[in-house]
């Protein structure tokens, strides 16, 4: 827990608490961020099970998995710094628990995708692909409600 504690006193962490905009611009640039994985990775999920099927999969795949990359990088990089205004606490918070845990599995769900490109094990993929993604973004509204 003392890590968590000195993230939080941090001088770039104590400066963004008491920042009245950059705070709000951090949170909107996550939001937009979540959304740009999560729709992006939707979509390429949905076009891997068969729908858009004028939509050739092969370009779907290179535009929706960069946008993912981009969204997944401007997640990342808002969200440790909102992770560290309280992070003690949020370690402690089931939602934001069960947030990082579906995100690793995300996360390996996607590695599988890289490394087994048959149609077939993809189409095996997008299923639960969606569905963690999903838990990611609802686990992490939740973190605001769960104590």
């Amino acid at each position: 827990m003392e890590f968590f504690a000195a993230l939080e006193t941090l001088a770039p962490i104590e400066a963004l608490k008491v920042s009245f905009y950059v705070y709000p611009v951090v949170n909107g640039l996550h939001i937009l961020s979540i959304g740009t994985l999560v729709v992006s990775v939707l979509l390429l999920d949905l076009r891997i099970l068969g729908a858009f099927a004028s939509l050739p999969e092969a370009a779907a795949a290179r535009v929706f998995r960069r946008l993912a990359f981009i969204g997944f990088g401007g997640a990342v990089a808002t969200g440790v710094p909102m992770f560290a205004i309280q992070a003690t606490t949020y370690v402690a918070n089931p939602a934001f628990r069960i947030k990082m845990a579906l995100l690793l599995l995300a996360g390996f769900n996607a590695a599988l995708f890289a490394i087994w490109p048959a149609q077939t094990a993809r189409r095996g993929l997008a299923t639960p692909s969606l569905a963690l993604w999903l838990g990611v973004l609802f686990a992490g509204r939740f973190i605001g409600f769960v104590e």
